[in-house]
């Protein structure tokens, strides 16, 4: 009984919301396994005998009406860790994970990063992420918005990764003197006037998001930065939008850099990659 009441409920979400996602199965099966207070393994795997929580068809409407499902349930999946999110922070994308995949390929069988700068550090995605993965290394996290460095410290704490994650209010590199092994940046890097998905220019920051008429208009601003930032050996990884390349690139090689193109799983251009 209990395996047909949550397929019956997950297949009635699934036929309600195709209008306002792509994906709406997984959407039905994460909002439901919130609304139990579950994790949707368990969903799948063994079904609560319980009655469907009311709240589920509060969390339907609530995507119906383009409200992102990581701030629904307060929380999203990033490389090896989770991570809570809400309004006010950018929603961690794994297209972003194509940074510390090069970082990681970069410093291969070395002990790795020793310090770590992300700017534009959201919810702290890349810096919690790579401090995750090496457990020696130390980090800066530099924001411009009280709400995303807020979430980047619960983050840190809920993590275990408070001691060594630090977070600082600023524009882009402008308070940042010292040195770093790896740089890591997803800075916003769409146009003005771009058609996004459901939902997102409504409840994402857009000041995390858009980047004038072009969408270059950050990468202006880093390009300057980049060199004086990093160690010697050290690596740069910038995200940029899939067609991007050419256009993000010039900016970068008119200061006497020379970016590589890293792609993402699907084999569009997602980031700028400099070395010192």
């Amino acid at each position: 009984m209990p395996v047909k009441a949550v397929e019956r409920a997950l297949s009635d979400a699934a036929r309600r919301l195709p209008d306002c996602t792509d994906t709406p199965r997984l959407d039905a099966e994460l909002l439901l396994a919130h609304a139990y207070g579950i994790e949707r393994d368990e969903l799948l795997l063994r079904p609560p005998a319980t009655p469907i929580p009311p709240s589920f068809d509060d969390y339907l409407e609530r995507r119906c009406a383009g409200e992102p499902v990581a701030y629904i349930i307060g929380r999203r999946a990033f490389w090896n860790i989770e991570l809570e999110v809400g309004p006010g922070a950018l929603i961690p994308r794994p297209d972003s994970e194509t940074l510390i995949s090069a970082a990681i390929e970069h410093f291969g069988k070395s002990d790795g990063p020793h310090r770590i700068l992300d700017l534009g550090t959201g919810p702290g995605t890349l810096l919690l992420a790579a401090l995750d993965q090496w457990p020696r290394a130390t980090g800066l996290g530099i924001d411009a918005s009280d709400d995303a460095l807020a979430y980047a410290r619960r983050n840190a704490g809920r993590l275990g990764l408070a001691p060594r994650a630090h977070f600082r209010r600023g524009d882009w590199a402008k308070t940042v003197t010292e040195r770093f092994d790896l740089l890591l940046c997803n800075p916003p890097y769409i146009a003005e006037n771009s058609e996004l998905g459901p939902g997102v220019a409504e409840h994402e920051p857009a000041m995390a998001l858009f980047a004038g008429l072009d969408g270059l208009d950050d990468y202006r601003r880093l390009a300057p930065e980049i060199a004086r930032l990093l160690e010697p050996g050290g690596l740069a990884a910038i995200e940029i939008g899939y067609d991007q390349a050419e256009s993000a690139s010039a900016l970068f090689v008119a200061q006497g850099l020379e970016p590589q193109i890293a792609r993402d799983l699907a084999g569009r251009s997602r980031a700028l990659l400099i070395k010192a």
